[in-house]
């Protein structure tokens, strides 16, 4: 983790607007109308609604999306009692990443009052404002009062981070811990240094799992909390041992667990020596932990070790639930948060932690490849599938336990709901893979020996969107495969210079001479080039063998197509091919054609191309709306070049196909803004409708601008899609990453469903 220096930090939180949040309007304001709606006299309609049914406050204001996060500033981040002017920039920060994670609303609230009772008065009396409270950095034992009372009086969460938001992240990582090290939590022994807020919820949270009271050894600043304590508070009495044990080191010999919130450097190896077989370790102290995962690592190898930093493995973050546990908890408008929603969140976090993780986390951390294991048993924080994940699972937990007052009925909805929410609007990424799992096809990778393309192919074969056949070195395929703990075993792997038989290569070559003798290839030419894997997983297509093809992640296109052009060829009625982009803009889906093949393309090839691109638009349950761009609009040039060509296109198009929704020649703003194309030019076909489908004039256009929108971030790419193949193949963009592929290889499988038509 890179060092902040002071100069930094407060440059951060000073330079511009000071602070980390801000209050944005939701509606439009630009207008005096709109000003009447918003204040008066229009305000005074809802308010009378709500009037006569409180409950409409969730339907006429921002209660359902906002929550208090509310401090005394008693227990700062470690820093003590700094009051709650100092308090601050971690509430607005805590706003922040409930905003940025869930998109919860915050106001955050710094309260001037130490009296438990006279608090407690406080958050009742603004309650109404809000749908939840997140109490934090309250110190303890006065938080417990709080909450407890808190959590009783009112009918909205209650939820106080400091003490469950740790509970539920480690716990989750205890889950994934012990399913390494096979051992039953309620036979494990747990040694607690720390006794404050966030260690007791801890405790309490493991007990509900199955830990076994009798088995934790708690210590705080003075020691082990047994019976010759007498200044003990009633919630340190709960945890007191019966074990003769008064001293750290002796509370370590044997333990399975070891869960430390107190202070740095207080653990030693020979400590950490003496723990039973397989022990977990949680350091958890900031920015110091208790001992420092070189120490702890270098002593027991068996370890599986958690820290409180993001600089090591496996730190437990409480970013990883409060934001999703309150975004759950707010949308089926629970009353409060109970040890089921707890559970449920604990549960879904080690859940997820099993499962395959996307590329783009991997990259988000500098890292190849994340796999469960001892170095990963919680996700990471960056990981986009926690919002589907934990909401999903605390809304559940709600419902179930009765404290849901708007129950969820249909749960596929509320999860896409939470994924456009955050703005991953995936809905047609979504559509493809969905319709591919209803028929999975054989598709052949050429490229099998490359880690991204295994990556991809162990997604798809898990998720049952397709069933790879991997061509490459099968000794680098198993290796690859063993080392990142891939689930491919039954995979098809074909070394083409070693598992092929001679007949089998004989057939091969025969076929694509009988295609080829006439253009100049011999027997032996073509015997030569089924030692090539991409001729040779081409014929495997054509034979019937696979039903689609993956190649070009790291080659050439054109080096690439070409002997899918010889083995398979290209559909009579088109006589060409053209490639197409799919960008997944905020406005929706884009379609752009022709991006990869045809340089200067006739009238005729610019008609093929526009017939082929409507045809694969529709196949994604869309009707394109089709724009033929150029530099000019409707006839304004009358010169030569790419305007009259285009212009001859709509004419061909028009007149052949009057049903098909296309018109041009027409320049990229006007096709991209029907409103204003229907007010400059009334008579186009498109009416006012914003085109979906653009057909560039030549493929320098179209490059250039699907690959501007990748390189500036504006859109996410699905392609190329190559559009005119007898059969379905595919060339990958060369570095596609794992996303891309996966996406690719969902469009090859519905091709093959399809007949490829």
């Amino acid at each position: 983790m890179a060092k902040i220096s002071k100069s930094e930090a407060l440059k951060y939180h000073m330079d511009g607007r000071p602070g980390k949040i801000e209050v944005v309007p939701t509606k439009p304001h630009s207008t005096q109308h709109d000003l009447s709606l918003a204040y008066t006299p229009g305000v005074a309609q809802p308010c009378l609604e709500i009037h006569k049914n409180v409950d409409d406050v969730y339907k006429y204001t921002s209660k359902g999306n906002l929550v208090a996060v509310i401090s005394n500033g008693t227990a700062v981040l470690g820093l003590g009692d700094i009051g709650p002017e100092a308090g601050k920039p971690v509430m607005e920060g805590k706003g922040l990443l409930f905003k940025i994670f869930a998109d919860v609303d915050v106001f955050d609230i710094e309260v001037n009052e130490k009296d438990p009772k006279k608090l407690i008065e406080v958050v009742k009396a603004i309650a109404p404002t809000f749908g939840g409270i997140n109490l934090e950095d309250i110190k303890a034992p006065e938080c417990f009062e709080i909450e407890e009372t808190l959590k009783r009086e009112l009918n909205i969460p209650v939820f106080h981070d400091d003490q469950h938001g740790t509970a539920i992240i480690s716990a989750a990582g205890l889950i994934n811990a012990l399913d390494i090290n096979g051992k039953k939590i309620d036979e494990i022994k747990v040694v607690v240094n720390g006794a404050g807020a966030a260690a007791i919820s801890c405790i309490k949270l493991y007990i509900s799992l199955g830990a076994k009271p009798e088995n934790v050894v708690m210590l705080d600043s003075k020691g082990v909390l047994n019976s010759s304590r007498t200044d003990l508070n009633s919630a340190k009495k709960q945890f007191v041992t019966t074990r003769n044990i008064s001293t750290l080191e002796e509370a370590f010999v044997d333990a399975d667990v070891f869960l430390g919130l107190s202070v740095g450097n207080v653990v030693s190896k020979k400590m950490i020596r003496s723990m039973a077989k397989d022990p977990i370790v949680f350091a958890m102290a900031n920015p110091t932990p208790e001992i420092s995962y070189e120490d702890a690592t270098s002593t027991r190898e068996d370890i599986i070790m958690a820290t409180g930093r993001s600089d090591y493995p496996n730190q437990i973050n409480n970013v990883l639930g409060f934001p999703f546990i309150f975004r759950g908890a707010l949308d089926v408008r629970a009353t409060t948060i109970n040890e089921e929603m707890k559970i449920a969140a604990a549960n879904a976090l080690a859940k997820l932690a099993k499962e395959y993780v996307p590329e783009m986390v991997a990259k988000a951390y500098n890292l190849q490849n994340i796999v469960f294991g001892r170095n990963y048993i919680i996700p990471k924080p960056l990981d986009p599938r926690l919002i589907t994940t934990v909401s999903v699972a605390v809304a559940k937990a709600a419902v179930n336990s009765g404290v849901a007052r708007k129950p969820i009925k249909n749960w596929s909805a509320y999860k896409q709901e939470l994924t456009e929410r955050m703005g991953f609007d995936n809905k047609l990424v979504m559509n493809i893979r969905q319709k591919a799992r209803q028929e999975p096809k054989r598709i052949v990778f050429a490229e099998g020996d490359n880690f991204r393309i295994l990556k991809a192919a162990q997604f798809v074969y898990r998720e049952k969107i397709a069933n790879p056949i991997l061509l490459g070195d099968a000794a680098k395929i198993r290796a690859i495969i063993k080392e990142n703990k891939m689930e491919l075993g039954d995979v098809p792997v074909i070394d083409v210079y070693k598992d092929v038989s001679t007949e089998k290569r004989e057939q091969f070559a025969k076929l694509l001479y009988e295609k080829r003798k006439r253009k100049g290839m011999t027997c032996d030419e073509a015997l030569e080039k089924m030692y090539n894997r991409d001729y040779y997983g081409a014929m495997m297509v054509e034979t019937g063998e696979a039903d689609a093809f993956i190649s070009g992640f790291t080659r050439r296109y054109a080096d690439t197509i070409r002997p899918a052009l010889q083995v398979i060829g290209v559909r009579e009625e088109f006589n060409h091919i053209a490639g197409m982009y799919v960008m997944l803009t905020k406005k929706g889906p884009l379609f752009l054609a022709d991006t990869t093949v045809n340089m200067n393309p006739s009238a005729q090839v610019l008609v093929d191309t526009t017939l082929l691109t409507a045809a694969e638009v529709r196949r994604f349950s869309l009707e394109p709306k089709i724009a033929m761009l150029s530099y000019s609009n409707f006839g304004a040039h009358k010169g030569q070049g790419s305007p009259g060509t285009v212009k001859e296109a709509v004419r061909m198009l028009q007149e052949k196909y009057p049903d098909l929704l296309v018109d041009g020649e027409m320049q990229a703003n006007y096709a991209l803004n029907g409103k204003l194309r229907a007010k400059r030019f009334p008579f186009n076909k498109l009416s006012d409708a914003d085109a979906n489908t653009l057909i560039f004039p030549n493929l320098s256009s179209g490059n250039i601008t699907y690959k501007v929108l990748q390189a500036v971030g504006v859109a996410e790419s699905i392609g190329p899609i190559l559009m005119g193949m007898k059969k379905p193949v595919h060339i990958l963009q060369r570095d596609s990453s794992v996303r891309e592929i996966i996406n690719m290889v969902a469009i090859a499988v519905i091709d093959a469903q399809s007949g490829n038509l």
